[in-house]
């Protein structure tokens, strides 16, 4: 997802809308109308809808209708954090119920549409939630002092239960609720100062961790329906490809195979369970129609993006000072190319989706970033009214963007329409990986001028890939510039003279990319900090002296960088092919430091032994779920650094399991610290980051202990063997 808290082209901004009536059943009911494309709010006299947000009933039970999915992130128990911390309740005293599928009224407010991705959760819900919170109290408190005949000032409220210290009254949430529910909502509700917090910044046990350990949550794989048959698919191999046609004769000799579905591009196999599913796909016979793409290769990606680098006209980003006249005084002058593979998601739990189609309804099963859009996919499928299909969220087995798609909704609904009963729709981890939407790949050029004394006085970066906005969010795509990709493409820095330039390369029909755990940020902060510790060598500077000094009056920035340096003991003594690396970004709202420790086998084989990061994410909700982040992060990011590529040859993708597409062994798995900077800046985001920043950090540190400078990813051990 894109780093921003204002979709450029959208009109976004953050007003919000505080509406509350009676719940169905009795109770308070606190509804926030938050703003959709073009700025429009929820309107005050408009339709009141019920179950938006938060419930008190009249048993005094708190509920949160969660906004949000919970991917492993963390949102479940961060969000009602907020609520809690203005209601000055305990958190477990906070119930949830996942939204349904309604843009309105579950819009995220930092990109206008109900989605959870792009490290907002706490940015776009921080102040609507807390505000929804100190109303609600606010309120119910009201409500004790009007019954009691007394000043509002003189009460307060603590555990579920107003109290009046004076007379020593009290009266439950629960005996107020449709009190407060009568009453005006206050327009401009206090806000706690944070140092009157007392959840907020202390680590709170995950509320979704006991389901977990047990076995009782439920996620989309895990759904269970009278009747659910089990489907698997195969797609054409070849990206833009069709099915030509289909010998099922063995595959329907299968004990348990009950169906086979064909599509335009896939064949299915619905069965009583997956084994049998598994054994008749494997049972039929496929002939592809393979279309324009059948000799596609990652070679020739490779060549139209040089292509492009050299002569496309490029879209600009950023012009700061005057470039050419700076290159033309520069004492010297440094140039690059850097380039990042296209990578998959592989998410732990298999792309799924469950479906009944009816005459008249539709309903779904899913765990999904976008759960509107899986509803309006459904509905166009079907032919059926949006109001027409239900659909079910779940606990997600991550995410990374992958979920942000709906092609395995789209592609279950079909396969549903051709099967009596409800059918759950599995794909293999090989369907996934060969049938991923995968993050770009990036052909990135550089070029810097230094004076004589090795000071930065030029800095242009042109960035070239394929466009995932102008795609996926294209009322965003403007002028031809992919906000995204250019997302941290001049890194924190003060350049005094600036170019940055966007060239999109357009990707042949069928091959689809995607958000990727961020996407702009994951390939800039590689790019830009490896050109800029290459800078740093020019210069002779240390790495660590050499940022600071680009850094100017960034504050935050140079708090980060100083104290991961402190903490990792940048300039002590290492063994021999042992090196330390340093990278340093601003992404999603939150500074970001990491220094990584490498040891290099004789082989080239490249053991990363220790990260340190130092991370100031502004306000923190929950510590232990910043730390949890950012270890999960710098694995998921370390993966791809050291084996992370999806190549093509004749069309198809080459990897298909984690035999080929290898991630992180728990043998290789580094020591991790995380030092987080206490800060009042509004949160930022927490998700990505640190994904971000521990590729650069390691191959900085593979240069300081070999002299080798890796412009490419995955790292590949043999340049590295001897060096």
């Amino acid at each position: 997802m894109p780093d921003s808290t204002r979709v450029p082209g959208t009109g976004l901004t953050r007003r919000s809308l505080l509406v509350a009536g009676l719940a169905a059943g009795g109770g308070l009911l606190l509804s926030v109308g938050l703003p959709k494309f073009g700025g429009e709010a929820l309107a005050a006299d408009g339709p009141f809808a019920p179950d938006a947000f938060i419930r008190i009933g009249t048993d005094g039970a708190v509920t949160l209708v969660m906004p949000q999915v919970e991917m492993g992130q963390g949102t479940y128990t961060s969000l009602p954090m907020l609520i809690a911390e203005e209601l000055q309740i305990d958190l477990s005293q906070v119930r949830l119920e996942h939204a349904p599928p309604e843009d309105k009224l579950y819009g995220n407010p930092a990109i206008g549409f109900q989605v959870t991705g792009g490290s907002t959760s706490i940015r776009g819900f921080y102040e609507p939630l807390r505000k929804a919170g100190a109303s609600a109290r606010t309120m119910l408190v009201a409500a004790a002092a009007q019954m009691w005949g007394v000043d509002p000032a003189a009460c307060d409220a603590a555990h579920g239960i107003v109290l009046h210290p004076a007379s020593g009254r009290q009266a439950s949430f629960g005996s107020l609720a449709e009190k407060a529910a009568a009453l005006p909502v206050p327009k401009d509700v206090a806000l706690k100062p944070v140092d009157k917090f007392t959840l907020i910044g202390t680590p709170a046990k995950r509320l979704d961790a006991a389901g977990k350990v047990d076995g009782t949550a439920i996620y989309g794989i895990d759904v269970r329906l009278p009747g659910l048959k089990i489907a698997t698919v195969a797609a054409c191999p070849v990206f833009g490809g069709k099915l030509k046609s289909v010998d099922d004769t063995q595959a329907r000799a299968v004990k348990g195979v009950r169906q086979i579905v064909r599509l335009d591009d896939a064949v299915a196999v619905v069965a009583d369970h997956m084994g049998a599913a598994k054994k008749g796909l494997a049972a039929l016979t496929i002939e592809w129609d393979e279309g324009p793409n059948a000799t596609l290769s990652t070679e020739e990606i490779v060549r139209q993006m040089e292509a492009l680098a050299a002569t496309g006209p490029g879209v600009d980003d950023k012009k700061v000072g005057d470039v050419d006249a700076a290159e033309r005084a520069a004492a010297r002058t440094v140039k690059a190319t850097y380039q990042m593979p296209l990578l998959a998601h592989t998410t732990m739990e298999p792309l799924n989706c469950t479906v009944h189609v009816r005459s008249d309804a539709c309903e779904v099963w899913v765990g999904s970033q976008v759960l509107s859009r899986a509803q309006a996919t459904a509905a166009e499928v079907t032919g059926l009214p949006r109001e027409k299909v239900t659909v079910h969220n779940h606990l997600l087995g991550g995410g990374f963007g992958r979920r942000l798609e709906i092609d395995s909704v789209t592609q279950a609904v079909k396969i549903a329409k051709q099967v009596d009963g409800p059918v759950k729709v599995v794909w293999t981890r090989e369907e996934d990986i060969q049938h991923d939407i995968y993050r770009p790949y990036y052909y990135d050029q550089f070029a810097a001028g230094l004076d004589a004394q090795g000071k930065v006085t030029s800095f242009r970066h042109r960035v070239v890939g394929s466009s995932i906005v102008a795609r996926w969010l294209p009322q965003a795509f403007t002028n031809g510039l992919d906000f995204d990709a250019v997302d941290g493409a001049a890194g924190p820095y003060g350049f005094a003279n600036l170019h940055v330039d966007y060239v999109r390369h357009i990707l042949p029909q069928g091959l689809e990319t995607g958000w990727w755990r961020g996407v702009g940020i994951t390939h800039n902060a590689f790019v830009v900090e490896g050109f800029v510790d290459e800078l740093a060598v020019e210069a002779k500077a240390d790495p660590v002296a050499f940022r600071r000094e680009l850094l100017a009056n960034d504050a935050r920035a140079r708090g980060v960088l100083d104290l991961a340096a402190e903490k990792a003991g940048w300039s002590g003594a290492l063994p021999a092919r042992s090196g330390r690396g340093v990278s340093l970004l601003l992404g999603f709202g939150t500074y970001m430091a990491q220094v990584a420790e490498v040891e290099i086998g004789k082989d080239g084989a490249v053991k990363v032994s220790r990260i340190v990061c130092a991370v100031d994410c502004g306000v923190v909700i929950n510590p232990d779920t910043v730390k949890a982040q950012v270890q999960g992060g710098i694995v998921y990011g370390l993966s791809a650094a050291l084996y992370g590529e999806i190549t093509l040859k004749d069309g198809r993708v080459e990897q298909s399991n984690f035999d080929s597409y290898q991630a992180l062994r728990i043998e290789e798995m580094p020591t991790i610290e995380v030092h987080i900077v206490e800060s009042r800046e509004a949160p930022g985001g927490i998700g990505e980051p640190s994904t971000s920043g521990v590729a650069p950090a390691v191959v900085n540190a593979v240069f300081a202990a070999t002299g080798q400078r890796l412009r490419q990813l995955p790292i590949d051990p043999d340049r590295l063997k001897g060096a």
